[in-house]
């Protein structure tokens, strides 16, 4: 099969919901990207195979939202474009699916990545009255639609809510990882500590412009949006410890802030995926080879946010490394618990043995290598999004690292989890 590559990446700012997108739509972020990519890395959207983005707040008018993205960044009528969906990891998928349209022979030319607009998030009537409105359709004279008219009652009007919330379980995620991190035996302490860590080094990296080279600026009304919005470099542990729990109470054992964990986040990404050869023929230096990936699923009642200690399992099994041959590491946060629990879990002997297939511990997460430029804490989750963030990070870290190997992997509702090895290009 034909080796791939990633050449480059790029994204918008992060932003934090109803703030600088609140006028925007997820299609327009996502062309944002793609067209910044398009001009990062002076590749003509005529040759483009496909096109491949998740999204996880889909709107009816735009579902299959990389074709709206991508005709407005410029890629041809010509060029198929379909959208993906897996929750906080659909990003991550959209970049497999086109990994594996390149390895096939299907294309040598794939932007994947992914854009959400929590901002935008479609607000609908309950079951009952969609069912009304729905038989309404059919109405044709006036008197029909006045006995429509008695029908409907006062509670008919309410909107059916949006919740980030698991279907089958109703809880909300920050539920499930309050349960989780209590499970686990992981502090209250602890997780604000690397919440702080987390907004500190992604302060610093801005201030460094680490930054600068991955995000593409967005332009609303003539004023350009050039940094992430929900970063704090001021932030005091302080504070941090004085802020009550979220979703559970402090007396039952909540340990989840609003600091601690992942705010609601507009935002769009896209990656340039080749193979090696159309990467020599046209001249590129990719960043890094495509090395192995996993996804992988468990248990949505008491292990909903533990994908990342079973992809990571999967893929340095599947690839023959280990957790030590890993140069740079970038875990999604979701929350502080639940990037703690789930290194706990992978440096644990019995959990390794009983859950993972290992006859040892994984192998414990080497902090001084993990998100040293700050995680989602900080910087913002566009659920779509993050695994569109996360490579290129991965990618251009380990360029300026001159590491070999580096391993990203995320968490995502439905029990899902996802981990990909990155290996330097060196050709």
């Amino acid at each position: 099969m034909k080796r791939v590559v990633i050449v480059d990446g790029t994204r918008t700012p992060f932003v934090k919901s109803g703030t600088s997108y609140f006028d925007l739509m997820a299609y327009q972020l996502g062309e944002v990207a793609i067209k910044g990519l398009l001009k990062k890395t002076g590749i003509d959207p005529k040759i483009i195979d496909t096109v491949i983005m998740g999204t996880v707040i889909s709107q009816s008018r735009t579902s299959n939202v990389a074709r709206e993205s991508s005709l407005g960044a410029g890629i041809m009528f010509e060029t198929p474009c379909s959208t993906v969906t897996m929750a906080c990891i659909s990003a991550n998928q959209a970049i497999a699916s086109g990994v594996e349209k390149i390895m096939t022979g299907q294309a040598d030319i794939v932007i994947a990545g992914g854009t959400d607009s929590t901002s935008d998030t479609p607000i609908q009537f309950k079951k009952e009255m969609r069912k009304k409105l729905f038989l309404a359709q059919k109405l044709k004279t006036p008197l029909e639609f006045a006995k429509f008219a008695f029908t409907l009652r006062p509670g008919d009007f309410a909107p059916d809510r949006p919740a980030v919330s698991e279907f089958k379980t109703g809880r909300t995620m920050g539920l499930d990882c309050d349960i989780m991190a209590k499970k686990f035996g992981i502090a209250r302490n602890d997780q604000d500590v690397f919440a702080l860590r987390s907004h500190q080094l992604a302060a610093k990296a801005e201030k460094e412009g680490i930054f600068d080279n991955e995000i593409t600026p967005v332009e609303i009304n003539g004023k350009k949006i050039t940094k992430d919005n929900g970063i704090k470099g001021d932030a005091k542990i302080e504070k941090l410890t004085s802020l009550k729990p979220a979703f559970v109470k402090e007396e039952k054992g909540g340990t989840l802030t609003a600091a601690n964990s992942s705010f609601l986040t507009d935002g769009a990404s896209a990656v340039l995926l080749m193979s090696e050869e159309k990467a020599k023929e046209l001249g590129l230096k990719p960043l890094a080879y495509i090395h192995s990936y996993a996804f992988t699923g468990c248990d949505i009642n008491d292990e909903l946010l533990l994908g990342i200690a079973y992809s990571v399992a999967k893929v340095l099994k599947r690839a023959n490394l280990t957790l030590a041959d890993m140069d740079a590491i970038e875990f999604h946060e979701a929350f502080a618990g639940a990037v703690l629990t789930n290194t706990k879990c992978l440096a644990d002997e019995n959990f390794s043995k009983t859950k993972l297939g290992y006859d040892k511990a994984v192998g414990a997460v080497n902090i001084d290598k993990m998100n040293v430029h700050g995680g989602s804490l900080a910087i913002g989750h566009p659920f779509g999004a993050t695994g569109g963030r996360l490579i290129t990070t991965l990618a251009n870290r380990l360029v300026r690292e001159k590491g070999r190997y580096g391993i990203l992997s995320a968490c995502a509702a439905g029990g899902h989890g996802h981990a990909m090895i990155l290996e330097r290009y060196t050709n």
